[in-house]
């Protein structure tokens, strides 16, 4: 069967999938684990056997790409009125995301493949600055989008929308409205997940620049856990689910930022670190080739999760 990037469907008699983003840390690079070269997120039918969705979704993960899975928590539930069963009724799926380390992968010998999430999302990338994409790309695109609106009022909104998605004028840019700013590429039809995505409406060899699309609305799924990762590390230490037990102070801030998409000010990350107890020296130190050797620390497991960093915002670098 040929698939289309927003209407394929293998007919069946099921109307429940769940659909899996398992996410790693490597060379601190935040990694999704994907299937069918990158364009599917491992998958399936909720079936009768499963005793539950949690129970389901954690089947078809180890069917398909054999990951040990550790952190899991439900996303969303998702009506694609687009894809429907043999008896006509709408595909839903509900969305799980999980927190493992890549390096428990290392013997696979499936067809999955760990991706870097921002091959799919390169505009939420700001560690070397704000992509050349949003300003010489997108953002003109998405005004082109707005004049073309059927009346003033629309056309308004459109361009309000458009700064406080895209960190445009007087707005700053928020990390955790990657969500947003998706569903404005999608609404806007330049992404060809998109029903009416028509190509030409970019010069040749730009739709490329807008990252690599998935079949139905798995790289909607992704950037969904995205936004929800980048709310809940500002005030729950998820990010220890993606660190080796011992770490430096270093490589806990990089780890954050591949997340975050941008930079993070180092003394005020540890002046944070400091005042809420979250991690404890282990007396040791890195072997570095080059300078000093930096001490190890480890998360402070008797601190109660739910509470950490709350009301607390990661320091962003000014």
């Amino acid at each position: 069967m040929t698939m289309s990037y927003s209407h394929a469907h293998q007919q069946g008699s099921g109307t429940t999938e769940v659909v899996a983003v398992l996410v790693a840390i490597t060379d601190h690079t935040a990694r999704v684990l994907t299937v069918d070269q990158g364009k599917l997120l491992p998958n399936g039918p909720l079936m009768p056997l499963h005793r539950s969705l949690q129970a389901g979704v954690r089947q078809w993960v180890e069917e398909q790409t054999q990951q040990p899975m550790g952190y899991l928590e439900q996303l969303y539930t998702f009506v694609d009125t687009n894809r429907r069963n043999i008896d006509g009724h709408a595909l839903v799926y509900v969305s799980y995301l999980g927190l493992v380390q890549e390096t428990q992968t290392a013997q696979l010998q499936t067809a999955a493949i760990w991706r870097d999430w921002y091959d799919y999302f390169p505009w939420e990338n700001h560690l070397l600055g704000r992509p050349i994409v949003i300003t010489e790309l997108i953002v003109p695109a998405l005004e082109a989008w707005a004049k073309s609106a059927e009346s003033d009022l629309i056309k308004k909104r459109r361009q309000q929308r458009i700064g406080l998605c895209w960190g445009i004028g007087a707005h700053e840019w928020v990390t955790e409205h990657a969500l947003l700013r998706y569903e404005m590429l999608y609404e806007a039809e330049l992404i060809p997940e998109a029903p009416n995505y028509q190509p030409d409406k970019l010069a040749a060899g730009q739709a490329k620049l807008l990252g690599m699309p998935m079949y139905y609305d798995h790289r909607r799924v992704i950037v969904t856990a995205i936004s929800r990762l980048r709310a809940k590390i500002e005030y729950r230490p998820l990010i220890f689910g993606l660190m080796s037990e011992v770490f430096t102070l270093s490589q806990l801030q990089q780890s954050i930022e591949s997340l975050s998409g941008v930079s993070l000010h180092k003394q005020n990350f540890r002046r944070l670190l400091d005042s809420q107890n979250l991690v404890v020296p282990t007396g040791e130190s890195s072997s570095a080739q080059r300078g000093r050797p930096a001490k190890l620390y480890r998360f402070a497991h008797d601190i109660e999760l739910q509470s950490l960093l709350m009301d607390s915002k990661l320091p962003k670098r000014k």
